[in-house]
């Protein structure tokens, strides 16, 4: 199985894709699209010279490799995707050959979070609008609404939230999907010494998120823009 997890950035994306490398069966790929969107933007973002250098730019050989063999031959393949990266005039048929779910997180926490590594986000720097349209473009393709897992909800109970998420993609839940070495990981982009630095410190989840961030006046408009958006998706999430 090749799991594909669509969220935007600071959604716990990372902490998840750490929780499958633990399982042990299950190979993980961090961001594979991020070169590729870099080099086609030209958008500056932190450490982008490093990240192309060490990514594929070339949007139609990732697009060919993500439902290709799995590494090393584990039974299972966590692709960690930015929503973001998709820019229109990437192919995205490649969707078909992948089991696609959508990690969500209220965008007043994603904005705090974003700002304080890259100054002055945008609706389209933190994906919202493009997860909208990915999640309905894998219920055309398939039929039926895919899954959906809030990071407001791991948090508060991973053991609980993880062993849903395992049913959903029929597979089986492992405790080890609750622990991880601190440190950096081998299968880390290159970006991580930028955007890393918190979940290198832990060794699972963190405790349940408290109440929504204040915010500097000027991102009012960006969250009540982006909100619309993760509303529409909360309602499909696992135990909503």
């Amino acid at each position: 199985m090749k799991i594909a997890m669509w969220s935007g950035p600071r959604n716990l994306s990372t902490a998840m894709m750490y929780a499958f490398a633990a399982r042990g069966d299950c190979a993980v790929w961090d961001e594979p699209f991020y070169a590729a969107y870099l080099a086609a933007t030209g958008i500056d973002h932190p450490m982008s010279a490093e990240v192309i250098a060490a990514g594929e730019a070339d949007p139609a050989k990732v697009a060919a490799a993500c439902p290709g063999p799995n590494p090393d031959g584990k039974p299972l393949w966590y692709q960690k995707h930015m929503t973001l990266h998709m820019i229109p005039g990437f192919d995205r048929g490649f969707l078909r050959g992948l089991t696609n779910v959508f990690l969500i997180r209220h965008p007043a926490r994603v904005v705090a979070s974003y700002s304080r590594k890259r100054e002055s986000p945008t609706l389209a720097d933190i994906g919202f609008v493009q997860q909208g349209e990915l999640f309905d473009q894998v219920a055309d393709l398939t039929g039926a609404a895919p899954v959906v897992v809030d990071s407001e909800d791991i948090r508060a109970n991973p053991a609980v939230s993880l062993h849903a998420l395992c049913a959903a993609l029929d597979i089986p839940f492992t405790e080890s999907m609750l622990r991880w070495p601190a440190g950096p990981k081998p299968f880390d982009g290159a970006w991580a010494p930028h955007w890393y630095n918190a979940v290198h410190a832990s060794t699972g989840f963190d405790a349940p998120e408290g109440p929504l961030p204040d915010l500097a006046p000027e991102y009012a408009g960006l969250v009540e823009a982006a909100l619309p958006h993760y509303d529409r998706l909360r309602q499909y999430a696992l135990g909503a």
